[in-house]
């Protein structure tokens, strides 16, 4: 059953979509797609509203965001519901990953706004040391397009859009149609926060509607979804001159080396999998399991994937929620139909959850993988353990890096340097060590995949800056009433010029 139909309209009215839940299939409400006209008058509206919010320091602009940090505070359990009634995810995973980190990092960046963007002087070198000063300031870039999936809706939706505020831009913010109130949110907090009227449009609609905003001017595109989608936005800002981050997909490794505490690592095995019913950018997709250790450690995951709690009945005590969007179910099926055809052991799983009314598939663990399946060559999104056999650390490190993604990966040993260096040789945007992939849970960290997980990374220092212009300042040391280089040239400038490249670089030095 689709989560959201396509109702008929008139030539001239905007697209309609029907919502309905993942849980119970009743219907949600119907949502409009902004129009192309809309967009247009957003961008005014943002555009009009940037330069007087340019004008205020990164502390005013901070202010606005802790008091909007305080509304998601406040108002937690009802965000949390929206969350809930679109996705079917579990109450303790929408409060981690949707409250809590929301919460921590609007709080991490309205703290350091003001140092992260404040303008610096960096020392010169040579002779321009001498001479000259330079001094770097971070000028908004005017109006940011954020478009945003449906896994997350919430942070991954207000962290971009907090940042983007802070640096000084405007905003037009498109989520998932999928999960359309859950983004709603990101503008009622900042509206309550009192940012000023116009700086911030959340706008509802489809792939046509993400298409529309990107060519409607935009200085800034931040975008997180899929590798197909993010190849179009890539070549549409290219076509468009404009900067882009693309957070993309993954098939993350996780590499299990002999000396792993087992119960530590079949606990990150499972949840890594699982939390968000699988559907998470930096899950665990593909587990390499050293020979001595492997036996137990699948038989120990199944017994654990066995244990998890599913559905609403479960209350705060649900493990695993639905899966958030219809067109993930055949994807997920598909792949475990290929893995137990291609010789992969079923251990628990296998199948939509008979007992639940909803979209629900259980906690799968396949054993006996191996790169042939789909399981472990494309993205499953779903939650899946899949788990394959090598002989030692170098295997497994030479299987981890088998594969045109590269978002984030995990090592898991009690020898932590050993683990740093497996970690170095992993072809990955980021590695997490004895834990499961949280690189993005740590705002001072930079995010980002390589290969076809992504383009750019967001977060820290260099992520806040990316939403603005580097903008370099050279400046004169002392007055000088004449320049060091002017007309006319002459055979005597030339004969200083290559005595002072001798000097300053001397054979060798």
């Amino acid at each position: 059953m689709a989560l959201f139909e396509r109702l008929p309209t008139e030539p001239g009215q905007r697209r309609k979509l029907l919502m309905k839940s993942p849980v119970t299939f009743e219907e949600l409400g119907v949502v409009e797609c902004a129009s192309t006209e809309d967009i247009a008058a957003a961008m005014r509206q943002a555009r009009a509203a940037q330069k007087e919010w340019a004008k205020k320091s990164p502390a005013e602009r901070a202010r606005i965001v802790i008091r909007a940090r305080d509304i998601v505070l406040a108002r937690q359990d009802e965000i949390m519901a929206t969350v809930i009634l679109e996705t079917g995810k579990p109450p303790a995973d929408a409060l981690a990953m949707e409250i809590f980190a929301s919460c921590d990092v609007m709080s991490f960046y309205a703290r350091n706004a003001e140092k992260f963007l404040a303008p610096e002087k960096r020392k010169l070198h040579g002779v321009m040391s001498m001479l000259k000063t330079l001094r770097i300031a971070y000028k908004p870039l005017g109006v940011a397009g954020i478009i945003t999936p449906w896994n997350g809706p919430f942070i991954l939706s207000i962290n971009p859009t907090t940042q983007a505020l802070l640096a000084g831009n405007a905003v037009l913010l498109k989520g998932s149609e999928v999960t359309p109130e859950s983004t709603r949110w990101v503008a009622r907090v900042y509206q309550e926060a009192g940012l000023p009227e116009g700086l911030l449009h959340v706008l509802y609609g489809d792939g046509q509607t993400g298409a529309d905003i990107l060519n409607a001017g935009v200085q800034k595109v931040s975008f997180t979804g899929s590798v197909p989608t993010g190849r179009k936005v890539g070549e549409t800002c290219g076509r468009n001159l404009v900067p882009c981050s693309l957070e993309l997909g993954g098939t993350d490794a996780m590499i299990v080396c002999a000396d792993a505490e087992l119960e530590l690592a079949t606990d990150a095995a499972l949840y890594a999998s699982c939390i968000n019913t699988g559907h998470y950018c930096c899950g665990t997709q593909r587990i390499y399991v050293v020979e001595e250790l492997y036996e137990r450690f699948v038989q120990r995951v199944a017994e654990k994937a066995k244990a998890l709690r599913q559905g609403q009945q479960h209350g705060e005590d649900e493990d695993l929620g639905a899966v958030f969007w219809d067109k993930q179910l055949p994807i997920i099926e598909e792949h475990v139909a290929d893995a137990i055809a291609r010789g992969a052991r079923l251990l628990a799983g296998g199948r939509r959850n008979p007992e639940l009314k909803g979209q629900y598939y259980e906690a799968t663990v396949l054993a006996d993988c191996t790169h042939g399946m789909l399981a472990m060559r494309e993205e499953n999104f779903g939650p899946l353990v899949c788990l394959q056999k090598v002989k030692d650390e170098a295997e497994a490190i030479l299987l981890a890096n088998d594969s045109p993604y590269g978002l984030s990966g995990t090592v898991f040993s009690k020898n932590r340097e050993k683990a740093y260096q497996i970690a170095l040789q992993m072809e990955t945007g980021s590695v997490s060590v004895n834990d499961l992939a949280v690189t993005y849970g740590v705002p001072e960290a930079p995010f980002g995949g390589v290969k076809f997980s992504g383009v750019g990374q967001v977060n820290g220092t260099d992520g806040l800056r990316r939403y603005s212009h580097a903008f370099p300042v050279i400046l004169n040391r002392f007055n000088m009433p004449k320049l060091p280089a002017s007309y006319p040239n002459s055979a005597k400038g030339i004969k200083q010029t290559k005595m002072t490249m001798n000097f300053l670089w001397k054979k060798g030095k």
